[in-house]
């Protein structure tokens, strides 16, 4: 990713060769380097590829065991304090305060974040409720919330002392589809000014506002750049066919399947070739969307079946390091 600021300028977010090893010596990052300023920035990896755990480094929760991480110059080993000052942090587990006021939750960890004078803590709390949709509702408990509205909650204490960067992780799982859409506004709407990593395997997540991506696996950056860049690769690997039931059932053996339609006795495919090599009569698709292109991506890379997993599963939750760590 390359810096969208002035060329004298400090990068919003700056990783270095960055590598992290968990007991038992599985590497779950793995010299990792990228640069960020100010927009959305998208990124994208299959479940266990490492993501969670380059958020947690970034926001100081835990050490690298190599490597540089830089918030706005701030190192995040040495400068944990200043860098803490400078994020917004959403986590995938963002919930808890059950039995408390939405205007209750925020304006407590906006004190957490260092906001201790009274009458200004009121005045930003209301105007961040506001932001994200959620004034109406400052006077309900969170156990009353949506899903969605308890992650609209989860941003707004992520903004509440205004930082700089704000870090997102995996913040759409469980959400519906109005409230995935809600939820991609949002985010253009905060990157205008500010730096927002979010870090995701939905790739509806990023929406039309992501301004550059990366591309995580196994520990390592295999792609980055702006969204048509990815769009650009995926040309003549992206097809449709209709045939019979029975050469679409050998069709959906060696090709990944984006949908399926059937009409007439015909079945309609919509694929992703692993290797650019389509069956006959395939027609390749002309505007492959980015979700189709990342799965191309990944599909060139033997991961066909990452690109397209359970959203209720976490990189963490599936990967070695989660395992070995409590």
């Amino acid at each position: 990713m390359t810096e969208s600021a002035s060329p004298t300028s400090v990068p919003a977010i700056e990783i270095t060769n960055l590598r992290h090893s968990y007991k038992g010596g599985h590497a779950a990052l793995d010299g990792v380097n990228l640069t960020c300023g100010i927009g959305l920035f998208g990124l994208l990896g299959p479940n266990g590829a490492g993501k969670s755990t380059l958020m947690r480094i970034i926001c100081t929760l835990i050490e690298p065991t190599g490597g540089r991480v830089r918030i706005c110059g701030h190192d995040v080993t040495r400068e944990r304090r200043a860098v803490r000052e400078l994020l917004g942090y959403l986590p995938q587990d963002f919930g808890g305060w059950r039995l408390f006021r939405v205007e209750e939750v925020l304006d407590t960890l906006a004190q957490f974040s260092g906001m201790l004078d009274k009458k200004k803590r009121r005045v930003r709390v209301t105007e961040v409720l506001q932001q994200v949709g959620l004034g109406d509702v400052a006077h309900r408990k969170v156990k009353k919330l949506s899903g969605g509205m308890v992650r609209r909650l989860g941003v707004a204490q992520a903004l509440v002392h205004e930082p700089k960067v704000l870090v997102v992780d995996e913040p759409t799982v469980g959400l519906d589809p109005e409230e995935r859409i809600r939820f991609r506004r949002l985010m253009a709407d905060i990157g205008r000014e500010r730096t927002i990593l979010l870090s995701t395997h939905i790739v509806a997540d990023l929406g039309a506002a992501c301004k550059e991506i990366a591309l995580l696996d196994d520990g390592q950056i295999v792609f980055q750049g702006p969204p048509p860049r990815l769009l650009a690769q995926a040309q003549g690997r992206v097809f449709e066919i209709s045939t019979s039931a029975v050469e679409a059932e050998t069709i959906e053996s060696r090709h990944e399947v984006v949908s399926r339609s059937v009409a007439n006795g015909q079945v309609t495919l919509r694929c992703v070739s692993e290797d650019g090599k389509l069956p006959p009569s395939a027609t390749a698709v002309a505007e492959p969307t980015l979700e189709e292109s990342y799965m191309a991506f990944m599909a060139g890379r033997g991961r066909t079946s990452a690109a397209r997993q359970d959203d209720e599963h976490t990189d963490e939750a599936t990967s070695p390091e989660k395992r070995q760590v409590t």
